[in-house]
């Protein structure tokens, strides 16, 4: 099992720490979060556990992708994904700048939602990314219908560039610099 790359505290939530996924180890708690009917934008309804360990291994041995496991209080409870989006999911699609990080995350299905828990996983999560020096944007590709995630990449800064067809959805191409984030996160904190 791969150590802690990343630990933050918030205030709401408690500690969240980000390690690497182990697809093997991690794929029977990954099955059951992306193939719950909340997401449903995550496109693997269908999947069994073994499409799932080999959809992660792939991601994970990937030289321009990577797969996280969030922690909250020590407990798995999100999924994080970064990419290169120059030289996958968007390459070609829009104009890429140096610098720029692409990024998925989802939340475990909660059976007692907490308040600003979503909000403390994407901070958690873009604060990962902006720990890298390298990285200068982040960018995201959420389905044009997925007005929920909209509001949330509203909340720490993205701004809306258009949307972007993709084989498998329509896009809205969203970019967040570190400035926005700091600016935006500020903002929200207490």
């Amino acid at each position: 099992m791969s150590d802690i790359v990343f630990r933050r505290t918030d205030d709401r939530v408690g500690e969240l720490a980000v390690r690497r996924l182990d697809p093997e180890a991690d794929a029977p708690v990954v099955h059951a979060w992306v193939t719950h009917p909340k997401a449903v934008f995550w496109m693997m309804q269908d999947a069994d556990v073994a499409r799932v360990e080999k959809e992660y291994r792939e991601i994970v041995e990937h030289p321009h992708r990577d797969a996280f496991l969030g922690l909250v209080n020590g407990r798995p409870a999100f999924l994080a994904e970064s990419y290169d989006p120059a030289r996958v999911e968007l390459a070609g699609r829009y104009d890429a700048e140096e610098g720029d990080v692409g990024m998925h995350f989802l939340c475990a299905p909660a059976q007692t939602p907490i308040h600003g828990f979503t909000l403390a996983v994407i901070t958690t999560v873009m604060e990962l990314l902006f720990a890298d020096p390298a990285t200068r944007r982040v960018v995201v590709e959420p389905d044009v219908r997925n007005t929920a995630v909209h509001a949330l990449n509203a909340a720490v800064g993205f701004e809306v560039l258009g949307t972007v067809a993709k084989p498998e959805k329509e896009a809205l191409l969203s970019v967040c610099t570190r400035e926005r984030f700091l600016t935006a996160t500020r903002k929200a904190m207490p």
